[in-house]
């Protein structure tokens, strides 16, 4: 750091407590992860023998150094130590000359301890000057601005290193300030000027504001981040961690779950009040590693999948309580309603990762799109339709809470299904109308979520190439529409619907021969999911076996685990899971056909098909959660958390 900085500690925080980058800078400050550091190394050898070239040949160094380098080992250690060179602000934000090592990328300049780690919890950072609780931050002040880009800014050495490390291939993070300041002043006045420009900027309102998601569901927004950004400062000065929040939100649900299977009113009415409690913690977490920038590797891979863990076992226990309040079979309700919430999600991930980074991404139903957003009410009403998970949750705790299970799941089916309608049609919409290249990137993501096994693969190497763009959707839904009309159509115990699985697995095969580039092919996953969870709804639905609903349950929540680990792996750029496991469990078509086998060959036993539904889930949950486990527990799991805003 320059000992001459003059700015805010959370622009500090920023930039050197954040353990997501290679290299992070702010004006006057640089840090540098240990993957960069031999790279840093370099650069401050270069910068020495520049000075010292400079100052002995005759002309004075173009930035004299903040504080001697001396020997190539303590250059070593400097650089080891991330911070060059190591001078620390005082509370004012204002450096102090150097007095020991400067503090490393895990320690939290206003005294609370952040987590060093290679991963992120909470993704892309907020800006501190956006408005991330949904009102416009403040604009920088004049004096902020004359400090940060007047005349009287000094040259760093610091910048100096920060663009050796650009120059090398290192990517420098330099995070968005907004209205806070970081300068390196050159001279009495501009200091002066810088320390207004800091007394007038409230760093730790900023900070609680760029806790909360920039963009979130109106329920989100307003009925819960107002407050829940203040317990996570709680949290923060008290030494709890995010994963630690994220574990009391769900154990929070599985007691609300619980109250929901005692069948009875006040059971009900505290499963309602607990699963708001839940959602407040799961808000809170995030806030929390925004608010002290602690990340985790292990925190990215609990948000991801507990909030459906969460949302799934509240399904279980409704369906459960209704059975012991009154008798009442909700069950294949409860499994109509996961089936569509992870299909749902399943377009949201398909269409994210066909087109987020396409060129050329141009599509008049996008302009139009934009230009609703730019008037208020509408941003929030869009918000609401989609049926987010704010939303979501609240509807179904009052809904527990006042009415019956079934009401319940009748309110949930409904709103999801009118959800999926909407934004699956805008989203196809935009891609007819699109223009766009997809990049090799988004071909692989979509193969990958494909989770085609070994029928789907022999197929698809016996196929003629050269397909036309439609084809892939229209071998999927083709696939899709008869496997589960056959199903229906024919019933528990007949041949029929194997024969169709076999026929959805040759399309399914098909849909994959080429590479899946057309305008639609993003719809070849979501087909794939509702074809294998709506044939496992349906035989357990149709089979009358006692039990065969709630172990076809634990089926589908086992696969649907599967699959969002796919999608958390690949947004984290690391791919799929190993193809040896997609093998091992099958493929989606190898599981439909045998599904719809078990239900044919064991419709004459009484329990059979429900041994049968209950063994494989418990194998497939086995299976992909040592293999998942494994994997987010390594140093190689993605730094992965979704900070879009796009609420789930």
């Amino acid at each position: 750091m320059d000992p001459r900085f003059v700015g805010h500690v959370h622009a500090l925080r920023l930039a050197l407590t954040d353990p997501r980058f290679p290299a992070a800078t702010v004006r006057g400050a640089l840090t540098a992860q240990p993957e960069a550091r031999p790279a840093l190394a370099r650069a401050v050898t270069a910068a020495d023998a520049t000075a010292w070239t400079s100052g002995n040949g005759g002309g004075a160094p173009t930035a004299a150094p903040a504080r001697a380098l001396g020997s190539a080992a303590s250059r070593e250690r400097e650089a080891a130590s991330a911070v060059v060179p190591a001078t620390v602000p005082d509370r004012a934000g204002e450096a102090q000359p150097p007095f020991g090592p400067a503090p490393g990328p895990g320690a939290d300049l206003s005294g609370a301890a952040v987590a060093p780690g290679p991963a992120t919890r909470a993704g892309e950072t907020v800006g501190a000057g956006q408005a991330a609780d949904g009102f416009a931050a403040p604009s920088r002040s004049t004096a902020a601005e004359a400090a940060m880009h007047g005349a009287a800014d000094a040259h760093s050495r610091v910048d100096d290193l920060a663009a050796a490390l650009d120059a090398e291939g290192v990517p420098v993070h330099r995070p968005e300030l907004g209205v806070l300041v970081a300068a390196v002043p050159a001279d009495a006045a501009a200091r002066a000027a810088a320390r207004d420009a800091v007394d007038v900027v409230d760093d730790e309102r900023v900070r609680l504001r760029s806790a909360v998601k920039s963009r979130d569901g109106f329920f989100t927004t307003f009925c819960i981040s107002p407050y829940s950004r203040y317990i996570a400062r709680w949290c923060a000065r008290r030494g709890l961690t995010p994963n630690q929040v994220t574990t009391a939100s769900l154990v929070t649900a599985l007691i609300a779950a619980a109250c929901a299977a005692t069948g009875t009113r006040p059971g009900f009415v505290s499963a309602g009040v607990l699963l708001i409690a839940s959602f407040v913690l799961d808000c809170t977490d995030g806030q929390l590693a925004r608010y002290s920038l602690q990340y985790s590797t292990l925190g990215a891979w609990l948000d991801a999948t507990f909030d459906r863990a969460k949302e799934y076992a509240y399904y279980a226990g409704l369906a459960l309580g209704a059975a012991r309040a009154d008798g009442d079979d909700v069950w294949a309700l409860a499994l109509g309603a996961m089936v569509l919430q992870t299909c749902r999600h399943v377009v949201d991930f398909a269409f994210n990762e066909a087109n987020h980074d396409a060129t050329g991404n141009t599509s008049p139903t996008a302009a139009l799109s934009g230009r609703l957003d730019s008037v208020g009410w509408t941003v929030w009403v869009r918000r609401m339709i989609v049926l987010p998970i704010g939303e979501r949750w609240a509807m179904i705790a009052v809904l527990t809470a006042f009415t019956t299970p079934r009401i319940t799941f009748y309110a949930l089916l409904i709103g999801c299904a009118l959800a999926a309608c909407y934004t699956t049609a805008g989203r196809v919409l935009r891609s007819l109308t699109r223009r766009a290249e997809r990049t090799d990137r988004a071909v692989r993501a979509l193969a990958e979520l494909t989770d085609s096994g070994p029928l789907a693969e022999l197929v698809a190497r016996a196929a003629p190439r050269g397909m036309r763009s439609y084809l892939a959707p229209l071998a999927a839904a083709l696939g899709a529409a008869a496997v589960l009309a056959g199903t229906a159509a024919a019933g528990f115990g007949s041949w029929v619907p194997v024969g169709c699985a076999v026929l959805y697995a040759v399309l399914a095969g098909v849909a994959v021969t080429a590479p899946l580039q057309g305008p639609l092919d993003w719809l070849v996953p979501p087909l794939f999911r509702a074809a294998e969870y709506g044939t496992i709804l349906i035989l357990a639905a149709c089979s009358e076996v006692n039990g065969a609903l709630p172990a076809a349950f634990g089926l589908v929540a086992a696969v649907a685990y599967h699959h969002y680990d796919t999608v958390y792996r690949i947004r984290g750029g690391t791919g799929a899971p190993p193809h040896r496991l997609v093998r091992a469990i099958g493929g989606h078509e190898g599981r439909t056909v045998a599904v719809t086998a078990a239900a044919a060959l064991l419709h004459h036993q009484n329990q059979g098909f429900t041994i049968a539904l209950t063994a494989l889930a418990a194998a497939l949950a086995l299976a992909v959660l040592i293999e998942s486990i494994r994997f987010w527990v390594s140093s190689g799991a993605p730094a992965v958390h979704d900070e879009s805003g796009e609420p789930a």
